[in-house]
């Protein structure tokens, strides 16, 4: 496969993963099915077109990825929906165009990450000033206010303590692979049988992180006390919606929860984030398959999505 015919497939995935995002009635998110936050879901899809091209960009530097996104989403939908999103896409397709050895794409993401340098973390630190995200405050070390002085993964390292998206960074993506991936695999299988597996399969990947991690975003916003009161919330709406037989039977449950967090301005932006991510490397975890055995064995998901 050519780096053009990868690209085409890698742009693919990225706008068929947020889209995913939308479609799926996350409690707290921007939806189809609800909007919030002062966003729509037509803005996330927006920005899934800019940004889906520029990702799949071959010969980009991690750092370059996310500011020529981040500055073609603000072009497009004149706000930040996406920064998190961009910061966990960007190494990991990376990981798919390098040329190494490995094989896999969590050891291709290693090599991605020990790779990083201090121009990375320049342009990562200018990408995070545009987008300005929702209670970043300021730190004593490697603030981006500032001219970084380490590569974007010592800065990540810094900043891992109250950030699950630098976390990620710190230590190889191990939410996304171990508890996302995860998540969606076993969720699609389990409910194979009925409409659109892999939005109810997202819904499931979502409630699981919010349930085991105190999301980050809300922490910023309204401390640590709410950020875990959230998570206590949705360890228990996680718990009922996954003992549904047939997942549209909690579509009044997942209603309730997300009228209750939008009511409070609470917005689990971080578990959202850690979600797509998810999604994507699934998907291109496909790709590398599919191109090791000539050709593209990807998950398809087509039409709208209905659930009542």
């Amino acid at each position: 496969m050519t780096h053009l015919d990868l690209g085409s497939a890698i742009a693919r995935i990225i706008g068929r993963c947020c889209r995913l995002d939308v479609e799926a009635l996350k409690p707290g998110n921007v939806s189809v099915h609800s909007p919030g936050h002062g966003m729509r879901a037509e803005d996330f899809i927006e920005s899934a077109d800019a940004i889906a091209p520029i990702l799949a960009r071959p010969g980009l530097t991690v750092g370059a990825r996310v500011l020529d996104c981040v500055e073609a989403t603000l072009a497009r939908v004149g706000c930040n929906t996406n920064l998190g999103i961009i910061l966990l896409s960007a190494p990991l397709v990376s990981a798919v165009f390098i040329e190494t050895q490995a094989q896999e794409l969590r050891q291709r993401l290693n090599v991605v990450l020990r790779g990083l340098d201090q121009n990375d973390a320049k342009l990562a630190f200018e990408a995070i000033r545009l987008a300005a995200p929702a209670g970043i405050g300021r730190v004593r070390r490697h603030d981006v206010g500032q001219n970084p002085t380490v590569s974007l993964l010592e800065a990540m390292r810094a900043a891992e303590a109250w950030d699950r998206i630098a976390y990620q960074y710190a230590h190889g993506f191990r939410d996304v692979f171990d508890t996302g991936v995860a998540e969606l695999k076993h969720c699609s299988k389990r409910w194979d049988p009925y409409p659109n597996p892999l939005v109810w399969a997202t819904v499931g990947c979502f409630l699981g992180f919010m349930a085991r991690i105190p999301d980050t975003h809300i922490r910023r916003k309204f401390g640590p006390g709410t950020a875990e009161r959230a998570r206590a919330t949705a360890q228990i709406v996680e718990t009922r919606f996954k003992a549904c037989e047939n997942p549209l039977a909690a579509v009044e449950l997942l209603r309730h929860y997300d009228n209750e967090l939008k009511r409070e301005g609470l917005n689990p932006g971080t578990s959202a984030d850690l979600t797509v991510a998810s999604l994507i490397a699934l998907h291109l975890e496909d790709l590398l398959i599919g191109n090791r055995c000539n050709g593209v064995a990807m998950h398809e998901h087509k039409g709208n999505v209905s659930i009542g």
